[in-house]
């Protein structure tokens, strides 16, 4: 599963206003679209959590999935944001990063994923299918942050 999609956009706020999108895990289903339901399941008292668990429906792919979370960022909200996969029904991994650079007055959110699924699936539609959760989750953050 060496094979990853990446992409990256320009998002008009501070890295730490978009920081605090990416980790309010319980107001997904309000802004990503193929997020239904989201529960922190795990916390160290940080204010950081570190496992959360997801209800996706994102048509071809439905499954409840655990991730956790690792947080490199730094006061200003620079950093990056990765997480690995825990458990799941349908997903075998989903890792992925969210790393948040400033650029004047902006952020650059670059968006890394991988994942693989116990079916069997073309690795080409795979590709395509991350393609397609990437972008559009830059896309749901940068309307959520800048709304």
């Amino acid at each position: 599963m060496a094979d990853r999609t990446e992409s990256s956009l320009l998002i008009d706020a501070s890295p730490g206003e978009v920081l605090d999108v990416i980790a309010d895990f319980e107001a997904y289903p309000e802004w990503a679209g193929e997020v239904k339901d989201v529960a922190i399941v795990a916390e160290d008292g940080d204010g950081w959590a570190d496992q959360v668990r997801f209800t996706l429906d994102a048509g071809a792919i439905k499954d409840t999935y655990t991730l956790e979370y690792e947080w490199d960022v730094v006061e200003d909200g620079t950093g990056v944001v990765s997480w690995t996969l825990v458990s799941a029904t349908v997903l075998k991994a989903m890792n992925g990063s969210y790393t948040l650079t400033a650029q004047g007055e902006g952020t650059q959110v670059t968006y890394r994923l991988a994942v693989d699924v116990k079916i069997p699936m073309i690795g080409m539609l795979k590709r395509k299918a991350e393609k397609v959760i990437v972008d559009t989750a830059l896309k749901e953050l940068k309307k959520r942050v800048e709304g």
